[in-house]
């Protein structure tokens, strides 16, 4: 598993020496330049639940489509109960989905229930608390406080032609049964991006088997097919890959195959003799957009493409490759499905506990995140920050913000965080 820190000198295709690194800002508009939403498609509605809208909806009906009763009861006249006790003579019944034809004239009343049209000469729902009945006739003896009173007008909820889910909505239940209720069947959502995910390294067993002595269990490619999955995107799982160029070459053939929009590596991206995934993408016609970033964890990032396919090499260390894939895939994967890449939604805490002054790259310090009684939010680093520390990303509530060369600061100062 590659280390997050500059490896010493070895002999090796790529150069060792002293290079700039790529301001993160700079990285994230490299990756995202030239990318489109995906193509259309348009999926029965039972399989549309956490997809990403890709055109408005417009209702095609009026909800409700008719006067309908809020209650059960008697549908009135409600100048017929100028005095009480009132007595009405029943005309007919309106259940739901069965409406009275006729038209309540000057002291009749209709038996109604909920979600039934309201007959016509009628302006008032008594409910059947306020009644008793004897045959065919009804004694009111409350009157409704207004006329009108549980009646739900013709598109109280939303009329035909209104558009209620908009452009880029992850669409959820309750988008789903307001969907049902404006009458579609489909809907059209973007294509689900295809992300292939190939860990490398011959120290890498899957979870569940037994690892020799010199190897460790793979971890990284769990949390990144999971990540996918909750931006909206479809993992493609390529296994683990050995330190051998033809094998790895295969396996990204592989994903070439399948049509993958995005390829992510795991691990072999930096500079030591066994880091070969660069020199085998390469090999493979990737141009490479940028490689090294001024950031920490996850320094040895790297990303290209493969003629339409999207590349990103992310680090082999635990916390590199996810906090790289919070922070590059994610916004990727939402500009694939026509959303606002900036989802990371930066706020402010207190710190905890003093933190030191920052180097020349951007650091994002894991952190436990504490709301206060008031709402106001402390953040206290971690006294480690190893990138192997997987353990600590996981109970981390917040990565605290430190641009390239901050001063240090005490406990009470507020810094920039992104909530996890």
């Amino acid at each position: 598993m590659t280390n997050d820190t500059p490896s010493a000198p070895q002999s090796s295709t790529k150069s060792t020496g002293p290079k700039p690194l790529m301001p993160v800002a700079e990285a994230m508009a490299k990756l995202l330049q030239g990318v489109q939403p995906q193509a259309i498609e348009h999926v029965p509605l039972a399989q549309a639940n956490g997809r990403i809208l890709a055109e408005d909806l417009a209702s095609t009906r009026t909800q409700p489509p008719f006067a309908a009763s809020a209650m059960d009861g008697y549908a009135i006249r409600h100048s017929d109960l100028a005095s009480l006790p009132a007595h009405l003579t029943v005309i007919g019944e309106a259940p739901a989905g069965h409406g009275f034809s006729g038209k309540i004239a000057e002291g009749q009343t209709v038996r109604i229930f909920t979600g039934a049209p309201v007959p016509a000469g009628a302006d008032t729902i008594l409910i059947q608390e306020d009644t008793t009945r004897d045959g065919d006739i009804v004694t009111a003896h409350e009157c409704p406080s207004k006329e009108g009173l549980y009646i739900r007008p013709a598109g109280l909820d939303f009329a035909q032609g209104q558009v209620l889910i908009t452009k880029g909505c992850k669409l959820g239940y309750r988008d789903l049964a307001l969907a049902a209720a404006m009458n579609h069947a489909e809907l059209p959502v973007y294509r689900r991006p295809i992300v292939a995910i190939l860990a490398t390294g011959d120290e890498l067993v899957r979870p569940g088997m037994t690892p020799g002595p010199d190897q460790i269990i793979a971890s990284n490619h769990a949390g990144v097919a999971a990540l996918v999955e909750d931006c909206g995107g479809e993992p493609l799982d390529l296994g683990i890959s050995p330190d051998d160029s033809t094998i790895m070459a295969g396996h990204v053939r592989l994903a070439i195959e399948s049509k993958a929009d995005i390829l992510i590596t795991l691990g072999g991206a930096s500079v030591g003799d066994h880091d070969l995934v660069q020199d085998v993408l390469g090999s493979e016609g990737m141009d490479l957009a940028f490689w090294r970033i001024a950031m920490r964890p996850g320094k040895p990032l790297m990303a290209g493409h493969l003629g339409q396919t999207k590349v990103l090499g992310l680090p082999g260390n635990p916390v590199s490759s996810l906090v790289c894939a919070l922070l590059f895939l994610k916004p990727l994967i939402r500009t694939m499905l026509g959303q606002n890449s900036d989802t990371h939604h930066e706020t402010e805490a207190v710190l905890g506990a003093p933190i030191g002054q920052n180097d020349r790259r951007q650091d994002y310090v894991r952190a436990e995140l504490t709301e206060e009684t008031d709402g106001s939010l402390t953040v206290t680093p971690f006294p480690k920050q190893d990138s192997s520390m997987l353990a600590l990303l996981a109970k981390s509530g917040a990565l605290i913000i430190r641009p390239p060369h901050a001063d240090a600061l005490d406990a009470g100062k507020r810094v920039p965080i992104l909530r996890l």
